[in-house]
Formats: C-alpha cells, structure tokens, sequence
C-alpha cells in the first residue's frame, strides 16, 4: 500500500513538470493535494464531484492567512490531481480558471473604495495608502509643501470624489511642481499653468483628455485649496482632440464570442455587459437588492456622473442570474457562520445602516471567490471580483473567436447600443438606457445606422473585368 502511495504521489511530481515550477514548489503542489485528500477523507478520489472541489475552495477561501498567489497555487494544484492522475470526465469541464481569476483581492487605491476624509489621518500620510506614485517624488512635495497634499486630498474625499479622481489630481500637482523646479505654487500665475499645459503637448505629446485632465487638477486645486481665482481663459498650446468611432461587433461576431465563452460566473457578466448595456464597473459592483425579477430590470446605482438609472434584464439570462444569487445566498450564510458575511459600505450608506453589511441584499453579486482583507478599514470579507478577472476573458474569447476586431468589455456596451438602433428603437431610448447625460453622446452610433459613404458603390464594382 505504502509503494502505491508513493508511486502516485511521484507521478503526480512527474506531471507538475508541465508548469515549469521553480525548485521545491512541487512539494507545495503536493501538500495542497494532500490537504484536499485530507478534507474528504473516507470519500474515494474516483467518486468525487464538482461540489466536492467547490466545497474544499470555500472552506480555503475563508482562511485568511491565504494569500491570492496562494489561492491560485491551491486552485492549479487540485485542477493537477483530478485532471491528470484522477481524469475524471467532469474535470475538464470544471471553471478552475475561473476561481483562480475571480480570487484577486482589491488593491488599497481601488476605485470601489470611497475615500472618506475620515478613514484619512490628516497628520501622517502613508504613502503606500495614496497608490502607486512616483514615491520619490511625492515625499519631496511633502517635505517642502505638506499642507498642499494634505488639504487637496482632504478637499477631495469630502466632495466625495473617486479615489481615481484623486489619484489623478494629486500626481498633476506632483508633476506640476517638480516642472517649475519645486517652487512654491502659490507664487504662480496663470502664464505658469499655460507653460507646463503647453509642454505637456509639445513635447510630451499627451492626448487632449490628458491635458483636459491636468488643466482641470490644477484649477480645482488653485480654487479649492489655495482659494485662488483664475482666469476663464488660460492660453496654451490645446491638443487636438481626435475623432474615434466605437468598435462594434456584428450579431453574428457577438453570437460567436458567446459561444467562447464558457458557462459561469464571467459568461453571466459578459451577458449583461451586452445584454443590458452595462459599464463594466456597474456590473461589477451590481448588488442583489438591486436586481429586480418581478420587474425584470436592474438598478444601476451611482452610474458615471452619479446618475441612476434603470435597464431590462435579458429573458435569457433570468435563470442564470437567480442561480448566481443563490449561490451567493449559501456561500453568505456559510460566511455569515465562520465569523465573517460583511461586505463593503460606502461611508455614507454605513453610517445610515450601521448593520446593513451582513444583510444579504447589500452582497455584491459577483463577489471575490476568496475572502480578502478591505485596505482601508482591514476588516476581512468578501469584496466583488477584480475586472481584469473579466476583462482578460473576454478578449481571450474573443481571439478564440477568431474576431479581428479590437475586442475588449466595453465593445459589448457599444454593441448593445449600435443593435438597439438597429433593432429601430429611437435614440431618446438608448440615450436612458446607457445613463448619457448628453444625446450627443449617443449620437456617434448613429454611424452604424448612416453609413456615410459606404453606402455607396464603389466605381470599381462597376468594372466589366
């Protein structure tokens, strides 16, 4: 019995070869498939089921001494055992890259964490909290004007604006600076905002958004914390903004990116990226209660621009979604009894429901296939996925798919609304339906519709050749 056991357990060090593991990792690969043995003991290798495997990654997702790299390790480990030594017929069919993807935890400058002034200590700035910056430079800001970050940051977080917006308004006042050689901004004019909006065109040939973006930093820090007006109108050198048309996919290319895709978790959120017209971060941050089957529609709550709006749920994805929130309904109520259940609350939302993070209907519905710890309050729970979870999938499908066409999540967004046009519903409608404040926003995808100039035939197709 010992040979056996020690023959299959050398085959299975044979097979992780295939991964190309640094030295001593396979011993790790075996321990992990010793620990899933283990946890099923008495149930032989040959009879287990997928419920089986998702039942040990529960019980792994919730220990939080785990790390993401981990996780996945555990996941690729298991994903070994049964399809090259157990080969059972199910294996092949089981989404391992899908809780391995769906596992990695949300980095502290993540967009879905509100930056509350509160959570901020105004004396002491971390700066592995503030995100990825250059660190160098932010610390010699900090040195010689600490009031300026502090008070822009603090002026940020109680307008309640994204941790991205603040990323972003902090790195221009950085890279302002260090244009005019770490002078005190307070002694400038507007001729030394025009020099450095001018440069970043000229010579570093920054997009018209990037410099729209710079221009736009430097005023709200000018009038929100130097409380210093402006002039209207700051000459500089603009970049021109160019003209680009949505990438759209035919019906026909949309029904062959979804035959690629497999079903589960990513399949679901890539119908109703498509399906309903969704941002990809809306569908991310989707939560149950905002799901409605009796209406069939979803609430999008806190759209681009702050706006909520409503959107009709796909008959076809009905059934795929009530059984996504089922499962999430069992795994929050497994969670719920291992000491844990809370999700993520907006400042806000929290002080207005003290108790409402362990309700079910405030879980996202797509949450993180492992337990993490939130950044910023360090709790430990179970935040919703990471987008590159779907957004490496679906333009891996779409090259599956053999589409040529630059495919990424917001393509099935621009789908959705180029197909309704199509479909002949007007474009008050679709306007609405995609939460655009402005119609002329929409407007660009009238060019499906229009077609100037392909309309007409090519002089070369009347050739008698």
């Amino acid at each position: 019995m010992d040979s056996s056991v020690s023959r299959f357990w050398d085959k299975y060090i044979e097979k992780t070869k295939c991964y190309k593991l640094k030295p001593g990792v396979d011993r790790w690969y075996v321990k992990h498939a010793e620990a899933y043995i283990k946890y099923h003991q008495g149930i032989k290798l040959a009879s287990h089921q997928p419920h089986h495997i998702e039942s040990f990654f529960t019980y792994k997702s919730r220990q939080i001494r785990i790390k993401d790299w981990q996780f996945r390790q555990i996941v690729q480990a298991i994903e070994l055992l049964f399809i090259a030594l157990v080969k059972t017929g199910w294996a092949r069919e089981f989404p391992w890259q899908e809780w391995s993807d769906l596992s990695q935890a949300l980095p502290s400058d993540h967009a879905s964490f509100s930056p509350d002034a509160s959570v901020f200590d105004m004396g002491s700035i971390d700066l592995e909290a503030l995100g990825s910056y250059n660190k160098e430079l932010l610390q010699q800001v900090l040195d010689r004007y600490p009031s300026y970050v502090q008070d822009l940051i603090k002026v940020i977080r109680v307008k309640h604006y994204s941790i991205r917006t603040e990323k972003a308004y902090l790195n221009w006042l950085l890279r302002f600076i260090r244009f005019h050689e770490m002078k005190d901004p307070a002694s400038f004019s507007e001729n030394d905002i025009s020099l450095f909006l001018s440069d970043l065109v000229i010579k570093k040939q920054v997009s018209s958004s990037t410099q729209s973006q710079a221009l736009n930093a430097l005023i709200f820090f000018y009038k929100q914390v130097l409380k210093l007006q402006l002039s209207d109108e700051i000459c500089f050198a603009r970049s021109k903004r160019p003209r680009k048309l949505p990438v759209v996919l035919s019906k026909s290319e949309v029904e062959h990116l979804f035959v690629k895709l497999e079903v589960g978790t990513r399949s679901l959120m890539a119908g109703l990226l498509y399906g309903c017209g969704l941002r990809l971060m809306e569908c991310i941050r989707l939560r149950v209660l905002d799901v409605d089957f009796d209406y069939h529609q979803i609430l999008v709550r806190d759209g681009k621009g702050k706006k909520d709006r409503v959107v009709p749920i796909p008959v076809l994805l009905m059934d795929k979604l009530r059984e996504q929130i089922s499962k999430v309904e069992a795994t929050h109520r497994e969670d719920l009894a291992d000491g844990f259940g809370s999700v993520y609350l907006p400042l806000a939302l929290s002080k207005k429901y003290p108790n409402a993070e362990k309700e079910f209907k405030w879980q996202y519905v797509f949450p993180s296939t492992k337990i993490s710890k939130d950044p910023r309050s360090t709790i430990y729970r179970r935040h919703h996925i990471h987008e590159r979870g779907l957004q490496g999938y679906v333009k891996k499908a779409a090259d599956m798919a053999g589409i040529t066409k630059k495919v990424n999540c917001h393509t099935l967004r621009h789908s959705f609304a180029t197909h309704l046009l199509e479909a002949g519903y007007d474009i008050r409608t679709v306007q609405e339906l995609l939460g655009h404040a402005d119609l002329s926003t929409t407007m660009i995808y009238t060019h499906v519709l229009n077609k100037p100039g392909v309309s007409v035939v090519s002089p070369f197709d009347s050739l008698e050749i």
